[in-house]
């Protein structure tokens, strides 16, 4: 009977873990069985400003980069878009409860990141943070923010460099808007976010911040701009990452950038050439 029973055990236990696997397979696949079924992408974005999401003065429409990007990537998958505005502090969140299918917010690869959520293999953008401040304010070199104020998005991953490479204090504020304001009322000697924004809002906005310019020549560790998703969701990874590349390899990524005035299309450029190599037969 004892050898009935030792015999049966390690069946028992191979049975629990293909019931393991099966269901975690299962939940890898129901969020993109959930778009199909709806017929429709729920995406996160951030309207923090141009080139990537902001709401146009004259139509009140959501317009940007990100935002071309989500409606293309709903395309790819057949079904239509809806679009739902987070912020740097609630977008994990947001995404974690459900409330999105996936984030298309202005966050770069990071490692801390990739522990908590699943992201989509292939970029869809490169950016790096740029330092706004004041013409006057000597500051030129990431170094010489050791000891002073410096302002972020809340989440921001811009965070850490600044405060354990640099020394910065870092204050982080809710949104980059708001971030916009504090330096301007003094409350910082710079503010640090993507790139791409910062060179738009000089360049669209002369008056308003021409006393200002992005002082430190170099950008703060650039980064892929990826697609975040929740954890184990491989199957929706993998239609999204599939769809990207077409979009890369096709030169409708690159179009969408210029089209939304990107300053530096050089990694977009690179990525149409790879894809397109890639395609061919």
């Amino acid at each position: 009977m004892a050898r009935t029973t030792s015999l049966t055990f390690p069946i028992r236990a191979a049975l629990a873990l293909l019931t393991l696997v099966a269901g975690t397979a299962a939940r890898a696949d129901a969020t993109l069985d959930r778009i199909k079924g709806r017929q429709k992408l729920t995406v996160g974005i951030i309207l923090s400003g141009a080139p990537f999401g902001y709401i146009d003065p004259q139509t009140r429409a959501e317009k940007g980069f990100n935002i071309d990007l989500a409606r293309a990537l709903a395309d790819k998958l057949g079904v239509k878009v809806e679009l739902v505005t987070v912020t740097p502090p609630n977008r994990v969140q947001f995404l974690q409860q459900g409330k999105v299918d996936i984030l298309i917010a202005n966050m770069q690869y990071t490692e801390d990141r990739a522990k908590i959520l699943d992201h989509v293999p292939t970029p869809y953008d490169r950016a790096g943070g740029a330092a706004l401040g004041r013409k006057d304010s000597g500051i030129h070199d990431w170094t010489d923010l050791k000891g002073k104020p410096v302002c972020i998005s809340q989440g921001s991953n811009y965070a850490q460099p600044l405060a354990d490479t640099y020394g910065a204090v870092v204050k982080g504020i809710p949104s980059q808007p708001e971030s916009m304001l504090a330096l301007q009322g003094g409350n910082c000697v710079v503010a640090v976010h993507v790139a791409p924004t910062l060179k738009l809002l000089l360049a669209d906005r002369p008056d308003d911040w021409k006393d200002y310019a992005i002082v430190i020549p170099t950008e703060l560790d650039p980064a892929d701009s990826v697609i975040w998703l929740r954890k184990g969701e491989r199957d929706t990874a993998a239609a999204l990452d599939a769809a990207v590349r077409d979009l890369h390899g096709s030169g409708a990524m690159l179009d969408m950038a210029k089209a939304n005035r990107l300053v530096d299309p050089t990694f977009l450029e690179e990525e149409r050439r790879k894809f397109a190599a890639q395609a061919k037969p």
